[in-house]
């Protein structure tokens, strides 16, 4: 199960430099993600899912009930996990009993790739893709096809939706627009809150007129460290964040709508 990928197109979406002429609505050029470094890593077996690489981990029965989680409720607060054949699972993500996100994930007959689908309910338009991933590391014997560890290759978004991020400047700051979150933060280095969301904030440091560092937190731990560098004719950004806790980096380009 990709808790980051379900979460990645609800909340989180690094922020892009918005001085006046960079003000506006950004997407995100889903062709040039690129991933290193951490895997994921699972363990389905005796009835039980194992998300071993979660922050914090994931322990829930395989039988399709919802089951109450703690440590991730700016995404979810209850999984659901089923297992429908032996090589795919399906997922069901809820927060105060409300549908947040599905995926199918499915591993392929050599047991060597896997590809999630997956659907976020929250958006007004809802976010729907496929994802890749190669499998790096073999589960203990007689355990699920899913278990063992996966590095993401591809991620193709079906939708525009959960793309796009808008942003405008305020004095010394920016206050940006992703998906269902509005929230404003200084480029002053201190925490600000993500929403109304009382766990989550975000700081920002400018580094230059074209370059700036968010830095993303959860009860005070820092999840992500992203730096944004935005082109000379104000038209692309290239995106580059990096994962504190488990040490993966994404990079990516984003392209201003006209």
């Amino acid at each position: 199960m990709r808790i980051r990928l379900a979460a990645l197109f609800l909340l989180v979406s690094p922020s892009l430099f918005a001085q006046t002429h960079f003000d506006g609505t950004w997407r995100m050029k889903m062709s040039t993600l690129e991933f290193s470094g951490a895997s994921e890593e699972y363990l389905i077996a005796d009835g039980i899912y194992h998300c071993l690489t979660c922050t914090p981990k994931v322990d829930v029965k395989t039988d399709g009930a919802d089951y109450k989680v703690s440590g991730h409720e700016v995404y979810y607060d209850t999984i659901a996990v089923r297992v429908l054949d032996a090589r795919s699972l399906a997922f069901t993500f809820k927060k105060d009993g409300k549908l947040v996100a599905t995926s199918k994930e499915t591993v392929s007959a050599d047991g060597k790739t896997m590809v999630e689908e997956f659907h976020n309910a929250l958006q007004n338009d809802p976010v729907t893709g496929k994802a890749g991933f190669v499998h790096v590391a073999d589960g203990p014997a007689g355990s699920h096809a899913l278990s063992g560890k996966w590095q993401m290759r591809t991620i193709k978004n079906d939708t525009e939706a959960g793309t796009l991020t808008t942003y405008h400047s305020i004095s010394n700051g920016l206050k940006i627009i992703s998906g269902r979150e509005s929230y404003e933060a200084k480029f002053d280095g201190k925490d600000y809150p993500v929403g109304k969301d009382l766990h989550s904030t975000v700081s920002l440091t400018l580094i230059d007129e074209n370059t700036f560092e968010e830095t993303d937190k959860r009860d005070g731990k820092i999840l992500t460290v992203s730096r944004m560098t935005v082109s000379k004719d104000g038209t692309i950004m290239t995106i580059e964040s990096t994962d504190k806790q488990r040490g993966g980096t994404m990079t990516y380009t984003a392209e201003k709508v006209p």
